[in-house]
């Protein structure tokens, strides 16, 4: 019997690849395998995704660094972390559009307001939504620019490192997101309300775990933090005007703005 993964020799008893650590998979697919296959991966108490999306709550930097420093099996890498966040965000707007269809309807958060700006709110929250992955990774790179040049007067992370760092607070702050969302929608909460609260939640999660893995002090972190909120309050108002400038040269200025 060979490994079907490296080709490599093996032994009727073994459940694992000696050279590659492949599973072993004897059984053919079948529905029954793949829920069994799903329930191990994702619903055990025992395995790495819980333990990765606890962990990263309680002790930010175990899971952190020991990616970084090459330890890779007791947590779920950043990349399949980061995917599993995606997924859920999909997951999101799912629930969002078939349970709470009125939630991100902007004509009835706003009964008063211009029909222009009421329909441009909803057409950029449809955009933003359809391409919420790819916004999703091009947020990554530039808080992790940010962290780097806050961070510039210690060494300890290059930006690489940093990339990790922020892939694996953007895949937990997505999953948390998730259940947050959804729970408050339920409460029946104004997605206003909702969206809104989610901005500082982010913030004070990342000062939060770059506050453990730097060793910084209270001060240190508080000062840290201060900065990157205005880095992070900037940016979140030029991509906004962006996106209404994009929708304006679409659609046109209407007469009564």
């Amino acid at each position: 019997m060979t490994c079907k993964n490296c080709a490599s020799l093996l032994e009727e008893t073994d459940n694992f690849c000696r050279k590659c650590g492949a599973q072993i998979i004897r059984n053919r697919l079948t529905i029954g395998n793949i829920f069994n296959y799903i329930g191990e991966q994702y619903f055990n108490i025992d395995n790495r995704f819980l333990q990765t999306f606890i962990t990263l709550f309680t002790k930010p930097e175990e899971v952190i660094e020991s990616y970084i420093n090459g330890t890779r099996k007791k947590y779920a890498d950043a990349i399949s972390y980061f995917a599993v966040a995606v997924t859920m965000a999909g997951l999101q707007l799912f629930v969002i559009n078939k349970f709470f269809p009125d939630a991100m309807d902007f004509s009835k958060m706003n009964k008063d307001g211009n029909q222009f700006t009421i329909d441009m709110q909803n057409d950029i929250q449809t955009w933003t939504s359809e391409y919420h992955t790819l916004f999703m990774m091009f947020y990554i790179p530039l808080y992790a620019l940010f962290s780097k040049l806050i961070f510039i007067n210690i060494k300890k992370f290059n930006y690489t490192e940093h990339l990790v760092i922020f892939m694996y607070i953007q895949s937990q702050y997505s999953i948390f997101s998730f259940f947050y969302t959804t729970i408050l929608l339920a409460l029946d909460l104004p997605f206003t309300i909702v969206g809104f609260s989610l901005m500082p939640l982010l913030i004070l999660y990342s000062a939060y775990c770059l506050k453990r893995l730097h060793d910084l002090s209270l001060a240190g972190i508080i000062l840290k933090t201060v900065i990157f909120s205005i880095a992070f309050f900037i940016l979140f108002v030029l991509f906004s005007l962006v996106v209404a400038g994009i929708y304006l040269l679409m659609h046109g200025v209407p007469n009564t703005l």
